[in-house]
């Protein structure tokens, strides 16, 4: 019912910059909330950003500062700029869309090397 279109992962240096990209497509008339979730293996899924359609913002607290969500209602995209970027940053980073239901990407490696 819900596709993603997920870009931006890959490998970069402590301190670097990446840009996570995701487009939902499918049966959609409107989503409530959009962000992403990241994963390491042995630990629970947890939250990193989100964003509404109004333009409210969440970020878990060890990225503020650094990550910045943004969206564009009109093509249902949203977008995470990551600064400054950690190597306890690395983890597989998921995005998802909640029109409800809550839809999932398939996922895209972020490894940040010190």
């Amino acid at each position: 019912q819900v596709q993603f279109a997920e870009s931006g992962g890959g490998l970069v240096h402590s301190g670097g910059s990446l840009r996570l990209s995701c487009a939902a497509s499918g049966r959609i008339r409107s989503i409530y909330t959009m962000g992403w979730y990241r994963q390491v293996p042995g630990k629970e899924r947890e939250l990193v950003a989100s964003i509404t359609g109004g333009g409210r913002t969440n970020y878990a607290d060890s990225v503020k500062g650094r990550l910045t969500i943004s969206r564009d209602n009109a093509k249902n995209t949203v977008t995470l700029q990551m600064n400054s970027l950690k190597p306890e940053d690395t983890a597989v980073y998921y995005c998802y869309c909640n029109v409800p239901p809550t839809y999932w990407g398939q996922g895209t490696q972020v490894t940040v090397s010190s």
